[in-house]
């Protein structure tokens, strides 16, 4: 299990440590100049991360969690509208009457009230820098030949936490915009056919804009010590892995 001992690896540049998490879950926690950035990988695409005394839920889907359990949300991002990404009840679940929810803008249509965000806007909200950045298939098509998801409709986000900056890709795959990204500390990049992207393309992606910590997610069935060994001796770069099937 060589990717194991890899993910688990050992403190990093960042201050990253290992916890158990509500429910299980793994958890990180990344130092920032404003303080403890945590991170609770849900499973799939579904992240929690905690900052500053809020929290912020990432694609909620009652799937891969019991939000009655966990905390409710200040800021609620969606990637899109797809079942996998946006559950409205999980949704209702963690909001409050002053929680945000941020979304692109067909995901916005099924939340009312959200803040919608198209490819290459940037708004500040709950007190986060947020930018939506493209996410899209280059070659992954249905049938119909429409791509699994078209250019223009999709996030990904940029999230700015102190002096870290956060980038959560959405489904996607290594298109020109992520891969001329510049200064991002921790990437999460999906890696499962044929939605979004295969190990060699995760890795070319990465070794194009280089973030400091690389986390696969949104993977399935595929197998994240693929992407350890393309990136093996790539010292810009730490591959973290954690259970996010």
């Amino acid at each position: 299990m060589k990717w194991l001992i890899l993910g688990i690896g050992i403190l990093l540049w960042a201050g990253v440590s290992m916890a158990s998490a509500p429910g299980n879950f793994e958890k990180d926690v990344v130092k920032t100049k404003a303080g403890d950035l945590e991170i609770t990988f849900i499973g799939h695409g579904t992240l929690m991360f905690t900052f500053g005394g809020k929290v912020i839920h990432v694609d909620p889907v009652g799937q891969y969690a019991d939000y009655r359990k966990l905390p409710k949300a200040d800021l609620i991002l969606i990637t899109h509208e797809h079942g996998d990404h946006l559950d409205a009840k999980a949704v209702a679940t963690l909001r409050q009457p002053e929680t945000q929810i941020v979304a692109n803008p067909a995901g916005a249509a099924k939340l009312p009230g959200a803040v919608i965000l198209k490819n290459g806007e940037k708004k500040t909200v709950a007190g986060l820098q947020i930018e939506a950045v493209p996410a899209y298939n280059l070659m992954h098509k249905r049938e119909s030949g429409e791509p699994f998801h078209p250019k223009g409709r999709d996030n990904g986000y940029i999230i700015t936490f102190g002096d870290k900056v956060v980038y959560v890709a959405g489904d996607t795959e290594n298109h020109p915009e992520m891969k001329a990204l510049q200064n991002i500390d921790i990437a999460f990049l999906p890696m499962n056919l044929p939605y979004t992207m295969t190990p060699e393309m995760v890795a070319d992606a990465a070794k194009a804009f280089k973030p400091k910590i690389l986390y696969p997610y949104h993977y399935g069935k595929t197998d994240p010590a693929k992407l350890v060994e393309l990136l093996k001796g790539n010292k810009e770069i730490e591959v973290r892995v954690r259970k996010m099937e």
